[in-house]
């Protein structure tokens, strides 16, 4: 796709998609001047995926980069053995698919119905390499990133089924309160108990009756299958940092 500069914007123009995005302040957009933003999303294609549906297997050559736009997605990888493990989750303002790499580390696959912004990795490597704003934000990205996977070492090595499934909910929590800039009390569990047991390195068994702890003990109320309120935050961080007794 060939890049088309775009004219001098110093605002986006009424109706831009980009003018009023709600997830804008968490991706690699949120310190764009309009101009570049635009610059930026004339490189990109819309993308649909429904629920269950892959966007990419692990070992596919890498030939696009994604931004999720809403919805939600897992990555996981397969073990030698066959065993699954889910690596993570992908949630409205995530960029994936970048990669040092000439193939995928995982497969990304939709937990429900998803709206994506794909680039080639060609057009967005030229791109990036232009912008330092852009390349700044993925710098910020890969920090993140890294931060997380170290989180992701200590939970699964360290902590009781317990505090991972607690410290778990309150990573959901607090990635909605980014988005919204608020403190909050519920979120959603677009996921299934399997890939949550997996993420978790738990059996799905363990996970139902850990959710049933932190309901009795008065931490969490499950509004729905997939709606968690949080009713004691301070009780279910004690619990994520290994103070509550089980």
């Amino acid at each position: 796709m060939s890049y088309k500069p775009a004219g001098e914007l110093t605002e986006l123009p009424k109706g831009h998609p980009c003018e009023e995005c709600v997830i804008r302040p968490i991706t690699i957009c949120r310190r764009l001047d309009p101009r570049t933003l635009a610059n930026l999303r004339a490189l990109g294609s819309p993308q649909h995926l429904q629920a269950g549906q892959p966007m990419f297997h692990e070992g596919d050559p890498v030939k696009r980069v994604f931004m999720l736009a809403s919805g939600s997605l897992k990555i996981y990888t397969l073990l030698a053995d066959g065993r699954r493990q889910v690596t993570g989750f992908m949630f409205p303002g995530d960029f994936l698919g970048i990669s040092v790499d000439d193939e995928y580390a995982f497969t990304a696959e939709a937990l429900s119905d998803s709206e994506l912004w794909w680039f080639s990795r060609q057009a967005f490597d030229a791109f990036v390499e232009r912008t330092p704003d852009v390349e700044r934000e993925l710098y910020r990205l890969a920090a993140h990133e890294l931060a997380a996977a170290q989180q992701q070492m200590v939970l699964l090595g360290r902590k009781t089924a317990a505090e991972r499934l607690a410290s778990f909910f309150l990573m959901l929590l607090e990635r909605k309160e980014r988005v919204s800039g608020r403190a909050e009390r519920r979120f959603d569990l677009p996921m299934s108990r399997l890939d949550i047991a997996d993420y978790l390195g738990l059996t799905k068994e363990t996970v139902s009756r850990m959710l049933a702890l932190l309901r009795d003990r008065g931490l969490i109320r499950l509004e729905t299958q997939d709606r968690v309120q949080v009713t004691d935050r301070p009780g279910l961080e004690e619990m994520a940092a290994g103070f509550g007794e089980v």
